[in-house]
């Protein structure tokens, strides 16, 4: 089988989590600041805040921001269903926006019209969650502008789009945004193991979420309510949980880091070569636009809505590891409760019915995507 996406992991990798196993700390220790420290420089940030995976870095970015039961959190319907869930963790009511067609990111124009209509009738968000889909950067300066205008708070969901570029700046530095959140899943661009992380310029939104990453537990007395009782002592001043990243993984991120950028070339040679090996086939390619630079976490392609199960079956048949993404959040069963519909967001939904995600990943050598081509084009003949 070859798979969608999957790790790269290398000897540097091995020996490096090796030597972490044989150092005095396993867990909240020096490799969680060192990859922190790596993760910020890297995406040109104030901040890092590392945790166990990205679904609790968006947990934590709501909490931080103060989402609480009466807000309202927009996020894209074309997405997993935990860009929509952390705001429902903290009690918070979620709606979406469609996508746009080409990008199948956030479409700007209707949520500059879903905004409008949201003051009117003052039901506008406190979050927008805008997603990176697939690795290429949401328009970021559009849906900024539009947050300032209607005083909302953005989150990226760039799970899939570390190494990604907008307007020439690195995801995660957070020029149009509060916090952006990375996902270190296996078959992300890097790994480590499970994993994810907050980036923010804000001093207090950091301090806050790494706080909350530790059951809320402070050891700085100058957080504390009264004195304290002594170099042991630590207060539970916010209700936080363990969301913590251990040492193992920490040291694992930061040798993935390095790697990186060879990593993201050889995803892009890779996309290259499918554009030109698929360009006679009766398909719909991805595209990037001209201003940004996508991560290429993932290949999605486009097939006639009535074939695509056909395609998608006859693919795993043969081997090649295919998968959808995604079903559209509010199509979820729990979802449909709060009444959402089919029809409600017809550009993502129409985008489903013709979705298949190509195998792509590091290690991905050109004659198995010979061998995914050749199955395609069996599959669509």
């Amino acid at each position: 089988m070859i798979p969608y996406g999957r790790q790269s992991i290398d000897a540097g990798d091995c020996e490096t989590v090796l030597a972490t196993l044989r150092s005095d700390w396993l867990t909240q220790g020096p490799a969680i600041p060192a990859f922190e420290s790596a993760m910020a420089a890297y995406c040109h940030a104030r901040h890092a805040v590392a945790v166990c995976n990205a679904t609790a870095a968006l947990h934590l970015a709501c909490l931080a921001l103060d989402v609480g039961p009466g807000d309202r959190v927009w996020t894209s319907p074309n997405t997993f269903v935990a860009s929509a869930n952390c705001a429902r963790y903290c009690g918070a009511a979620v709606d979406f926006v469609d996508i746009d067609p080409v990008s199948l990111n956030m479409d700007t124009a209707a949520l500059a019209d879903k905004l409008a209509a949201a003051a009117r009738q003052n039901r506008l968000p406190k979050v927008i969650i805008p997603v990176h889909f697939a690795g290429q950067p949401c328009d970021m300066a559009a849906i900024g502008t539009l947050a300032k205008k209607y005083d909302c708070h953005v989150v990226e969901d760039a799970s899939h789009a570390i190494g990604a570029r907008y307007q020439g700046g690195p995801t995660g530095d957070c020029a149009h945004s509060d916090i952006t959140i990375f996902s270190f899943h296996p078959v992300k661009i890097i790994t480590t193991g499970e994993g994810g992380m907050a980036m923010t310029n804000n001093e207090a939104l950091a301090a806050r979420m790494a706080r909350l990453r530790t059951h809320g537990i402070t050891r700085d007395a100058a957080e504390m309510k009264g004195a304290s009782d002594g170099p042991w002592y630590y207060q539970q001043i916010d209700l936080g949980f363990n969301y913590r990243l251990t040492d193992l993984q920490a040291a694992l991120g930061s040798s993935q880091l390095q790697r990186l950028d060879s990593f993201l070339a050889r995803r892009r040679a890779l996309v290259e070569r499918y554009d030109r090996l698929l360009a006679d086939l009766p398909l719909t390619r991805p595209c990037c636009a001209a201003d940004r630079e996508s991560a290429w976490h993932l290949y999605p392609i486009q097939v006639a809505g009535d074939r695509r199960r056909s395609v998608f079956e006859r693919l795993r048949d043969e081997g090649i590891g295919v998968q959808v993404h995604y079903i559209p959040v509010h199509l979820q069963p729990d979802y449909r409760q709060f009444g959402f519909q089919p029809g409600d967001f017809p550009v993502a939904e129409a985008y489903y019915r013709r979705a298949i995600s190509l195998p792509l990943y590091a290690d991905l050598d050109f004659a198995q995507q010979d061998v995914v081509v050749a199955a395609l084009a069996r599959a669509l003949a």
